[in-house]
């Protein structure tokens, strides 16, 4: 049973948060009233759910490690001072690593002057960041929607595409099984899981799914959508699937996507939310295709780590819908200047320390240390994929991936799984792990693997002995 709010004090409430945010050190003392009243805190007014979700804490919720401060580019502290490798990066948000010295720079210097912005005179970070943006992005992209998150970006997208192809009459959009575009109802509606789209149904009317990385089962749809008298407006797509469990396409399929578009007179959406900003080894995945969209996603690495922000970026011509009403799609805090100084900065590093290039470098290197791996122990994995940093685990069952995140948990690695394929354990450091690191994840890999081979074959044996003892 939850206790009930009304004890509660705003005021005490406010004061002890700002005591922890304004503390440099924790005594034992802290470090117990602070773990406490987190959990307490989640348990009865974030979501319980949490607490059985979360590797970092113990059955029935009786201990949590709590995260405290970053301690390094690629590490992270709890209350007790363990120190954990960071493997999973904010899934995706930490390219430049934690606490990047420029980035906080940037920002601590804007807040100094003026953190968000008036809303009526012209605000030159929003202008500039644009302005980067169209130097940085592929093919013909040039004008930029500024939002708060991926999901926004998203949205901005569907919308934008809704509203150039409206006076061509065509409505409909064609995504794909196992993609993951964000949960408010027009970004779900191209998100795929079940789980997350069953108990929001009806969603929006005219998105169509076909398999990933299959051109011809999109080929088939168009030729049914137009059949059924639905022009398509647009194509969704990750050119990874991230959180599908990190799934490349062949390697014609973007470009054969980009042909159908092109043929039918619909727009090609790429969402590079996660796999933008340098994490597969350029500083767009779909570089490595030599594809241009019409409109690109961008947030989580945009940020830098430090302040949350999204981008829809479009060419002039699909763009210039907004252009007679701008207020046609617009949010408050998108485009503020904080997160437009923090994703300037970001910009920079990136370019600057060629991080897009190191991760190609010490990607590669773990990527073959883990299908190394992957072929010593078949009977735990099915293989280890991805481009860059962004890298998957898949097993052969579900439980077996768990227990492998798990073990490196205990191991002070962070890993998760990913949301649509539970099977699949991402590696997805910031771009800033060293090739020290690397060889560090590797050889706790090797260990956990087989101490869980172990495991499996000792239950084997037990069930084995235990039929003959019933045979006997």
């Amino acid at each position: 049973m939850s206790r009930q709010p009304n004890h509660l004090n705003p005021l005490e409430c406010s004061q002890q948060a700002l005591k922890w945010i304004m503390s440099d050190t924790l005594s034992a003392e802290d470090v117990a009233a602070l773990n406490k009243e987190t959990l307490d805190a989640f348990r009865d007014y974030v979501n319980p759910g949490f607490l059985e979700y979360r590797k970092s804490v113990t059955t029935g919720g009786s201990y949590g490690a709590v995260e405290w401060r970053a301690n390094s580019p690629n590490t992270l502290l709890d209350t007790q001072g363990n120190e954990y490798l960071d493997c999973l990066g904010g899934y995706g948000i930490f390219s430049v690593g934690h606490r990047n010295p420029t980035v906080l720079a940037a920002v601590e210097k804007q807040l100094s002057k003026q953190p968000l912005h008036s809303q009526e005179l012209l605000d030159p970070l929003r202008a500039m960041l644009a302005k980067t943006l169209a130097a940085i992005t592929p093919g013909k992209l040039k004008y930029s929607f500024f939002g708060n998150s991926g999901t926004e970006s998203v949205e901005a997208a569907l919308k934008l595409a809704k509203a150039y192809q409206f006076p061509r009459g065509k409505f409909s959009f064609i995504a794909t099984h196992g993609a993951f575009h964000g949960k408010s109802l027009g970004a779900l509606s191209a998100t795929a899981k079940p789980a997350f789209r069953k108990p929001f149904m009806p969603l929006l009317p005219g998105f169509h799914h076909v398999p990933f990385g299959d051109i011809e089962a999109m080929k088939k749809k168009v030729k049914q959508c137009h059949k059924n008298g639905e022009g398509i407006a647009a194509v969704i797509l990750e050119p990874i699937q991230g959180e599908g469990g990190v799934i490349l396409p062949p390697e014609q399929y973007l470009p054969a996507v980009r042909a159908l578009c092109d043929e039918i007179g619909a727009l090609l959406i790429l969402d590079e939310v996660q796999t933008g900003m340098g994490r597969t080894g350029k500083m767009f995945a779909c570089e490595h295709y030599g594809v241009q969209p019409d409109i690109l996603c961008l947030a989580k690495a945009l940020g830098g780590g430090v302040m949350p922000i999204g981008a829809t970026v479009a060419t002039e011509e699909v763009f210039s819908v907004l252009f007679e009403n701008p207020f046609l799609h617009t949010t408050t805090f998108g485009g503020n200047p904080l997160a437009c100084a923090a994703a300037l900065a970001t910009v920079n590093v990136l370019l600057r320390d060629q991080l897009p290039e190191k991760a190609a470098e010490n990607g590669t290197f773990l990527l073959n240390g883990l299908k190394k791996l992957a072929a010593n122990y078949p009977e735990l994995i099915v293989e280890a994929r991805g481009m860059g940093l962004l890298q998957a685990i898949e097993f052969q069952e579900n439980e077996i991936g768990y227990t492998f995140a798990s073990e490196l948990f205990r191991q002070r690695i962070l890993v998760a799984g990913t949301l649509n394929n539970a099977k699949s354990v991402r590696i997805e450091p910031p771009l800033t792990i060293t090739r020290e690191q690397c060889g560090h994840v590797l050889l706790t890999v090797e260990q956990v693997l087989a101490k869980l081979q172990a495991q499996r074959e000792k239950g084997v044996e037990e069930a084995s002995a235990s039929v003959t003892e019933e045979m006997l």
